[in-house]
């Protein structure tokens, strides 16, 4: 019987092995949840191309825009590795603190790899007077509530961003969302609200031209780009959570199939002429192997979770 079932184990083990080496053997899908056109789409069609030229099947990109309606399909999609996702973090580990989602972020989902790292600026206009990230904390100390800072809504990443940098300041800053990026990034170069936290590709051309002034970026390095903005790790050690894009699938997908899938992605990421794309979009280029994501989304889940729980956080 022992005999029996040992052979029994060893048959399952080899097929599994066998499928995870001819993997894939049929399309793939890549799902975007959000609209065609941004960087989240572009990084998207860049890896799906360069997947479906080393695997010789096609990599099909579908968009699915809205908050919960691309990763409930991933989740509920078979754990096979056939229907994969590429998203930013703060929607994935922030979004089930802010509202009810129809899946479990952490058992439904599973991390393939992390692509890219994002870096957010802090920036103001020089019409506030406020000429470095001190001079803000000391301002907003000395008239608490009274500063105001834009952001893409309640609950994205500009806000749930400023709301860290409040907490690790403590200093009070009065939240004023708008319905998007755009929209609240041309608020801020009217003057009013005078200051937000945005990505770097956005703000770097308008900090160049004078219309901003950069004085933090998330991280721990500072960016030639941005000359005097400090990093966030270096003024506020160990309590910056970098913010991040990567890929994954259903949960329950062979940990063979993972392996190879995030192999495969780590290797496009180091194409020169995929990882000097992304650096045009303002993101590195950024593979980790699987465990290690998925660590870095569990760290996150949490700390997030915390974060919006201590401040009373909630979603439009």
């Amino acid at each position: 019987m022992r005999r029996t079932t040992a052979v029994l184990l060893w048959a399952l083990a080899l097929a599994a092995s066998s499928a995870a080496q001819e993997f894939p053997s049929k399309p793939v899908r890549l799902v975007v949840p959000f609209p065609p056109g941004g960087p989240l789409d572009i990084s998207g069609r860049l890896i799906g191309k360069e997947l479906q030229d080393r695997w010789g099947q096609p990599v099909v990109v579908e968009n699915k825009p809205g908050s919960t309606i691309g990763p409930e399909y991933v989740a509920k999609s078979a754990p096979d590795g056939y229907t994969l996702m590429i998203i930013s973090s703060t929607p994935l580990v922030t979004l089930p603190h802010l509202q009810k989602v129809p899946y479990d972020v952490l058992k439904d989902l599973v991390g393939v790899t992390r692509t890219t790292l994002l870096t957010y600026a802090f920036v103001v206009n020089p019409a506030t007077g406020i000429g470095s990230i001190q001079d803000l904390i000391a301002r907003a100390k000395k008239e608490p509530g009274r500063l105001n800072y834009a952001s893409a809504g309640n609950g994205s990443g500009q806000h749930l961003y400023v709301e860290l940098l409040k907490s690790a300041a403590d200093m009070n800053l009065t939240h004023v969302p708008y319905k998007g990026a755009a929209p609240a990034l041309q608020a801020v170069l009217s003057g009013e609200p005078g200051m937000m936290l945005d990505v770097t590709v956005a703000v770097v051309p308008h900090v160049k031209a004078g219309k901003l002034r950069a004085l933090l970026v998330t991280g721990s390095t500072p960016l030639e780009q941005l000359p005097g903005a400090v990093p966030f790790d270096s003024m506020f050690p160990g309590l910056g959570i970098p913010g991040w894009h990567g890929i994954f699938t259903s949960g329950g997908t062979p940990k063979l199939v993972l392996d190879k899938l995030a192999a495969d992605i780590r290797s496009v990421l180091q194409l020169p002429a995929v990882a000097n794309r992304f650096r045009d979009l303002g993101v590195e280029p950024s593979g980790v192997s699987g465990d290690e994501f998925n660590a870095i989304v569990q760290r996150d889940y949490a700390r997030w979770g915390e974060i919006i729980r201590a401040n009373r956080l909630r979603s439009d």
